[in-house]
C-alpha cells in the first residue's frame, strides 16, 4: 500500500520535517499494516528558487500513485495541503489524519 504524506513545511528545518515524516510513517504502519510504502514527497534537492506551485505540481504527480494520503499536523492551515486534501476527495484517495 502506497502512502503519500502531506505536511506543512514552511519555516521548518529539514530535520523537523524528517522527524515528523518518520512519526507519520510509523503511524501509517500501525494503522494500515506493515506492508506500507511511504512515497518520498520531501524535495530536499529542489531547484534553487523553485516556487510553491512547482512543489505542488510535483506533489500532485506523486499523489496520483497513492492508495492513501496521510495529513499531519495543522495541514488545514496551509494552502498546498488543503489543495492536496481536496484532490484526494475529488479523486477518491483514502484520507487519514495524524496529529503529532
Amino acid at each position: 500500500m502506497k502512502v503519500f504524506i502531506s505536511q506543512p513545511m514552511r519555516d521548518k528545518t529539514n530535520e523537523q520535517i524528517k522527524k515528523e515524516r518518520q512519526a507519520a510513517s510509523e503511524y501509517a504502519k500501525k494503522e494500515l499494516g506493515e506492508n506500507v510504502e511511504v512515497i518520498d514527497s520531501f524535495f530536499e534537492n529542489a531547484p534553487h528558487g523553485a516556487k510553491p506551485l512547482w512543489f505542488l505540481g510535483k506533489s500532485f504527480e506523486l499523489l496520483s500513485g497513492a492508495d492513501v494520503a496521510l495529513f499531519i499536523g495543522e495541514w488545514d492551515k496551509y494552502r498546498g495541503c488543503k489543495m492536496e486534501h481536496a484532490a484526494c476527495e475529488a479523486y477518491g484517495i483514502k484520507i487519514l489524519c495524524f496529529s503529532k
